[in-house]
């Protein structure tokens, strides 16, 4: 629990000195947020990535359903959430090769797309989903946030 709401934190500070209003509430979580992070710890759907020295560079959160913001569907489809790069290793690529390896994953196992959201006060990181191959499929809003819904065919 600790190493992932740090892993926020840390997040919504370096966004936040770029600029950009996103993930501010992680730096003083509300209550809703640390049960959401608690319902994927006690999940396992948290995931802490490693680089070949066994350090932490990043985690993501990876989920089978997500009605919060996508509601019921019918489709099998894999939900990524909470993609962090750990901030003295973003500009590496990392992001994009986890990204990639869910998408191998999610493939090998029948999935037919890739789903998550990006919040729309932060241009750029829609903009990185968009370039990863992700199409806007709809907006949803949410107490703190209005939120685009991207999401990746994987199948014909």
């Amino acid at each position: 629990m600790d190493k992932v709401l740090n892993l926020f934190k840390e997040a919504a500070e370096k966004i936040s000195k770029m600029g950009i209003d996103h993930w501010q509430y992680w730096k003083n979580p509300p209550v809703e947020k640390v049960k959401w992070v608690k319902d994927g710890i006690l999940n396992n759907e948290f995931f802490f990535v490693r680089n070949g020295r066994h350090q932490m560079i990043g985690m993501v959160r990876i989920l089978e359903d997500d009605f919060l913001y996508w509601g019921p569907t019918a489709d099998k489809s894999r939900y990524i959430h909470s993609l962090v790069v750990v901030p003295k290793y973003t500009g590496k690529g990392i992001g994009k090769k986890i990204l990639q390896s869910i998408e191998e994953e999610a493939r090998k196992e029948g999935y037919q797309y890739l789903r998550l959201d990006s919040d729309s006060k932060n241009p750029k990181l829609c903009q990185y989903y968009e370039k990863q191959g992700f199409e806007k499929a709809g907006t949803k809003v949410l107490p703190l946030s209005s939120y685009n819904l991207y999401q990746k065919k994987l199948v014909d």
